[in-house]
């Protein structure tokens, strides 16, 4: 794929979580930016953050629908297809929804991009796809495949989809499978849920599942590093990329990484597991990549998953939890 600067890149899902830190990485590499989300209110947000002058334009639209796709496609030279729910748990409780956001929305921007002649995508994947491998770390070509949650299911359905419009019209297509990512902006994930939770009740902290899940976390800036780098150095067609840390931590560490960033002493740690001591069905007990195809490519992560686990709690607090008033606690 070739570099990025005086490229025209969309990138769908811009104003989520990983999307503004991808669009800021574009930007200071000289790409032109077209970015599109369905959240008005963090698209303006996103706006707001951008360095005056920025070669961009940000639009509020639903990819599902072609008007959007006719005014953001042509004259693109890649797409970054970040627009997804990306909560394992919602896609539980909806999946027929779930897979229309996931699936059908990528095979309607595959198809549109298809028509207007661009050709170049790349795609987030999930570890979720690879369901409780046998071998961890895990690499790219383990096999078989079997998630166990449809939101997996949805990230793989979307990975046939890139290989196969490789190989039927030729597109190159880089499906990158992510490891827990953390950071600021973080909008979910076991981080945020754990701040809201000691924000409602800060001695008792309700941890899903048996705590001794065992994960990588990788952190934003790592993420959009390898990804940047798998964008424009994997050969045509096809490819798969893992892109995690180097090592993993048990949920009670992340646990008590929040407990540390909020300055809290005293607090009890209960647990709540579900089946066979997952956080919920569908959750992966262990988890970690294998990242040597990346390396092969020139990338390493900086942070190993403790490290960033402690700089995203102390972010996530900064963001969420207001001043403390005269004797509270301190953040």
């Amino acid at each position: 794929m070739p570099p990025f600067k005086g490229s025209t890149v969309l990138v769908t899902g811009c104003a989520g979580f990983i999307g503004p830190h991808l669009v800021r990485a574009l930007l200071a590499r000289g790409a032109m930016v077209r970015g599109a989300d369905v959240n008005a209110a963090a698209l303006a947000r996103l706006r707001r953050g951008l360095p005056s002058g920025a070669r961009g334009r940000l639009v509020a639209a639903d990819i599902r629908k072609d008007a959007a796709l006719n005014r953001l496609l042509p004259g693109a030279d890649t797409v970054y297809h970040m627009a997804a729910d990306p909560d394992v748990r919602n896609s539980t409780a909806r999946p027929f929804e779930h897979f229309d956001q996931n699936v059908m929305g990528t095979l309607g921007l595959l198809e549109a991009m298809r028509k207007r002649d661009v050709g170049r995508i790349v795609f987030p994947s999930t570890s979720t796809v690879y369901g409780d491998a046998k071998v961890v770390p895990t690499p790219e070509s383990y096999a078989p495949l079997a998630p166990i949650s449809v939101y997996g299911a949805s990230k793989l359905a979307c990975e046939s989809l890139l290989s196969s419009y490789a190989a039927t019209y030729g597109f190159d297509a880089v499906a990158l499978r992510f490891a827990n990512v953390v950071g600021p902006g973080s909008t979910h994930g076991v981080i945020v849920d754990l701040v809201e939770k000691l924000k409602r009740d800060s001695k008792r902290l309700e941890v899903l599942g048996d705590g001794k899940q065992r994960k990588s976390y990788v952190h934003i800036d790592d993420l959009i590093s390898g990804s940047l780098t798998a964008a424009s150095r994997a050969p045509r067609g096809f490819q798969l990329y893992n892109v995690g840390s180097a090592d993993t931590l048990v949920v009670d560490d992340v646990a008590r990484a929040v407990i540390r960033a909020m300055g809290l002493k005293g607090v009890k740690i209960v647990h709540k597991p579900a089946p066979g001591g997952r956080g919920w069905v569908g959750d992966v007990k262990v988890m970690q990549l294998h990242i040597g195809r990346l390396r092969a490519l020139g990338w390493k992560p900086r942070l190993p998953s403790r490290e960033a686990v402690l700089r995203t709690a102390r972010s996530v607090v900064g963001e969420r939890v207001r001043r403390p008033r005269a004797g509270a606690v301190k953040v």
